[in-house]
């Protein structure tokens, strides 16, 4: 499968971008991006992941949410490349819509997901993700993973701590 290409291409690790660490970083590379969307990449590993050890450890596959929060990553790594928010802003996860999981990621796989910006201005992003398994579509032409999001962006806070100090 050819994947989309944006005006800016980064190459740029998930660490160097994003400010989660393992293991709860599930972005190894943004490879590009510009105002229209983005496109990363992330492969699971028993290395990486100890949540292969109990999510059916007989046959041991990536769970949904992980999923959801890779492909989320991939739009928050591509807002910071790209300036849109400034040093120390957020962007935080806040509703998922439609999610649908066609195919299960297992050890070893691959997911590259492609983020398309539905709209993109504080403080609220919404974006569209397909997720697919080792880069291709399903025998039918679908990702195997795809829902869309809404993320707040700038200097948003959870409601417990705004006014209190950190």
């Amino acid at each position: 499968m050819e994947l989309p290409k944006f005006k800016n291409e980064f190459n740029l690790s998930g660490e160097s971008l994003l400010p989660h660490r393992p293991p709860f970083l599930f972005l190894d590379t943004l490879i590009s991006a510009d105002e229209t969307g983005a496109v990363g990449e992330y492969t699971f590993t028993r290395e990486k992941n100890e949540f292969f050890k109990g999510h059916f450890p007989t046959s041991p596959v990536v769970p949904g949410v992980v999923l959801i929060e890779a492909m989320a990553q991939v739009a928050g790594a591509s807002v910071i490349a790209r300036n849109v928010l400034g040093p120390g802003a957020t962007f935080a996860l806040v509703a998922v819509e439609n999610a649908r999981f066609r195919q299960p990621f297992r050890p070893g796989d691959k997911l590259v997901t492609v983020v398309e910006a539905v709209r993109e201005h504080k403080p609220l992003g919404v974006y569209s993700f397909k997720g697919y398994l080792n880069g291709e579509p399903d025998e039918k032409g679908l990702p195997a993973a795809e829902c869309t999001v809404k993320c707040m962006m700038g200097g948003w806070q959870p409601p417990s701590r705004r006014g209190k100090e950190a």
